[in-house]
């Protein structure tokens, strides 16, 4: 019997949801999910590494994690004293050398979790006090908090390509330095999980001072900056008696510092939002006393928005600085003039941004998450450039919180831009999914993930870095297979063959699948193994199948998410021009040669989700087993040298249209040869008749 081919390649467009599965164009897809298009073909989404390879396993997430070092043991290996800020809690972590201790539970104090062999390990979590006695001798000992990733930024310097990564979480700033994490400053900040860190760098009282201004636009820890060696608070007096609290933005425009969106004291008394202010310092430096104030010609001054919608974010773009709005932008146009250096301008009347975060900018335009789109600024128009996804956008700006924690970035090597987005329809605290886009060829992907900042650390290229909600940080790298260990298991109980984990703010829901790694004392059984998940709460879950455990669980283990892939093809039909049904006989798929790498490949018939894998094994009608191997058949000996090759999968699926699945089932997710294994289609040739009319 001959049967039509037909060459679907190359696979450029990426998710469409603009049209109903059938319309869509053949290259395109209705669902991607933890993979994305890049350069004519589908591949696996991009994988994390801790943020020094270097060390074994179990050591690299405590130079990944967000830490503060107390002190060094004395001779006898002890230490004590009172942990930093004002939060205290299960999930926080100590480690000494490669001995991590973990806070299990509430006490005044309680026994930490010990993976080594301490004589004392004792946490207060009301008082924060922490005894250590019996370590290691003259051995440092680190503070992991435990707190949200609240933002990233880079501290410039004079000298070239000297641009020091620094963190924040939702108390304390970290540099990352000698490969590891450590406090910077002893300042406290008190901001919520919300409240994320926009900070620039600027000059001081002298022009070559090196200041960094940051701000989480949270009145009571106001406007801060770091010069190096300390955290100082400023609040500008802009007239005598009366200052500038905070503010949503800092840029430094024109020699100029600006406050955008303003929190300030005023003449009856208490302080006052002003969400549509821009607040500028004199020409020069912003320290000195009266460097913004406005009752003094030459210095500063502030000019409000035409307009009653509050500032949200804004960049500079070809030396224009662009102010996006809740449902409008515009541009603060710089004038020369010293007595009224800016003057407003507006862009577009309907399209601005409402995730102060969620700006990425390029050469001809800068992309904004908005109230009804993704938006893209050249400077003369704003513009939706989602159409494909026309309704993504209302799927995560449905709370008033999920719009300040969407955060995005450029992945320029592999021209991508990520942006962490919240989901409604589970009900999560933070963002646990990324929006893909490849600007490249203007398609669309989602990944399931947690995070919740992302940066980059400049020092040799533009290396994308994340964090997430437990403190974790990591390496976003497309050449790796697998996430990060990013989650601290807290504890691990069993009970009549149920086990459970204890992760705070795990971000899990029912049906994912995590890889459990590093678990000392016992549940030893439970390593390197992959698990599906039911979910207890926000702080737990329990693992489906798991293995019988021994012993008690002493620490240290950590549990990754496994990303699922999960790719649904448009519904194809070559013959509804002429009003005839089609049978699906066999595909050829073209596929980068793995080690382990396979997948699960299903149809469906007639716009319907039945699966005739199912069908056919049940009947016994299936021919094969319908797995799509990505490695190289024993018995065609030529393939162990090529890097891709056709593999054939049969169906035999008839309908008015016919729908493919390419997915992990759970015996392969479950596998971790498999599931960390690589993925990536270059093609297919369909084998397609036309049957019966309609």
């Amino acid at each position: 019997m001959a049967y039509d081919k037909f060459l679907i390649a190359p696979l450029n467009e990426g998710v469409r949801s603009d049209l109903k599965p059938w319309l869509i164009p053949d290259e395109a897809f209705e669902e991607i999910n933890n993979a994305y298009t890049f350069r004519g073909r589908v591949r696996k989404r991009f994988g994390a590494t801790a943020m020094d390879t270097t060390l074994p396993s179990a050591q690299q997430p405590l130079s990944s994690r967000l830490r503060i070092k107390l002190g060094t043991t004395d001779g006898a290996g002890n230490l004590s004293g009172t942990a930093p800020g004002a939060t205290f809690k299960v999930g926080q972590m100590f480690s000494i050398g490669a001995v991590v201790f973990t806070v299990n539970a509430l006490g005044t104090p309680a026994v930490m979790l010990d993976s080594g062999s301490v004589t004392t390990h004792t946490y207060n979590t009301t008082t924060g006090a922490y005894v250590f006695a019996g370590a290691a001798a003259t051995t440092d000992v680190y503070f992991y908090p435990g707190e949200p990733v609240m933002g990233f930024t880079n501290y410039e310097t004079s000298n070239l390509n000297e641009e020091f990564l620094y963190a924040f979480d939702t108390q304390f700033a970290y540099k990352f330095e000698s490969n590891a994490w450590d406090r910077v400053g002893t300042s406290v900040w008190t901001g919520s999980d919300t409240q994320f860190f926009w900070a620039a760098n600027y000059r001081g009282a002298n022009s070559y001072d090196e200041l960094l201004f940051a701000t989480n636009f949270n009145e009571a820890d106001g406007i801060r900056y770091w010069d190096n060696s300390t955290w100082t608070t400023i609040a500008p007096e802009y007239l005598s008696g009366e200052t500038i609290e905070s503010c949503r933005l800092i840029i430094p425009f024109k020699d100029r510092l600006l406050f955008l969106n303003t929190i300030e004291t005023v003449i009856a008394g208490g302080t006052q939002a002003f969400e549509n202010r821009c607040r500028f310092c004199q020409n020069g430096s912003p320290l000195q006393s009266d460097a913004w104030r406005e009752d003094i010609a030459g210095k500063g001054d502030h000019i409000d928005a035409p307009i009653k919608q509050a500032i949200v974010s804004a960049l500079i773009f070809r030396d224009r600085l662009i102010v996006f709005f809740e449902r409008s932008t515009w541009e603060l146009v710089y004038t020369g003039n010293q007595v009224l250096p800016f003057v407003w301008q507006q862009i577009n009347i309907e399209l601005g941004a409402e995730s102060t975060f969620s700006i990425v900018p390029f050469d001809k335009a800068m992309l904004a998450i908005g109230n009804t789109g993704v938006h893209a600024c050249n400077g003369v128009n704003v513009e939706r450039i989602d159409s494909k996804i026309p309704d993504a956008v209302f799927d995560f700006h449905d709370t008033t919180d999920s719009v300040f924690r969407v955060q995005g970035i450029r992945d320029y090597k592999n021209e991508l831009v990520y942006w962490s987005i919240p989901n409604k329809d589970h009900v999560d605290v933070f963002p646990s999914r990324v929006l893909v886009y490849n600007y490249a060829n203007n398609s669309w992907a989602l990944n399931d993930d947690t995070i919740t900042a992302f940066g980059y650390s400049t020092s040799v290229h533009e290396q994308i870095i994340a964090g997430n909600q437990e403190g974790f940080t990591f390496k976003v790298d497309t050449g790796t297979n697998r996430n990060a260990a990013a989650l601290q298991i807290t504890d691990l109980a069993e009970a009549a063959g149920v086990v459970t984990v204890t992760a705070i703010d795990h971000n899990l829901n029912t049906g994912a699948y995590v890889l459990i790694e590093n678990c000392a004392g016992g549940f030893t059984e439970l390593n390197d193994n992959i698990y599906q998940i039911t979910k207890v709460n926000d702080d737990s879950f329990t693992l489906v199948n798991p293995p019988a455990v021994t012993g008690t669980y002493a620490g240290q283990g950590t549990c990754t998410l496994v990303s699922q892939v999960d790719i649904l093809t448009k519904e194809y039909n070559f013959y509804t021009s002429v009003g005839d049904r089609t049978y699906l006989a066999q595909v050829d798929f073209y596929v980068t040669k793995t080690t382990n790498g396979q997948i699960l490949v299903d149809s469906s018939p007639s716009s319907s989700t039945r699966s005739m894998v199912d069908d056919g094994t049940t009947s016994g009608a299936i021919l094969g087993t319908n797995v799509l191997l990505t490695t190289a058949y024993a018995s065609s000996p030529l393939e162990a040298t090529q890097d891709r090759f056709w593999h054939t999968i049969y169906f035999q699926t008839e309908g008015e249209n016919t729908q493919m699945r390419l997915y992990l089932d759970d015996t392969m997710m479950t596998d971790p040869d498999i599931a960390l294994s690589y993925f990536e289609l270059h093609g297919m040739v369909i084998y397609a008749m036309k049957t019966h009319t309609f």
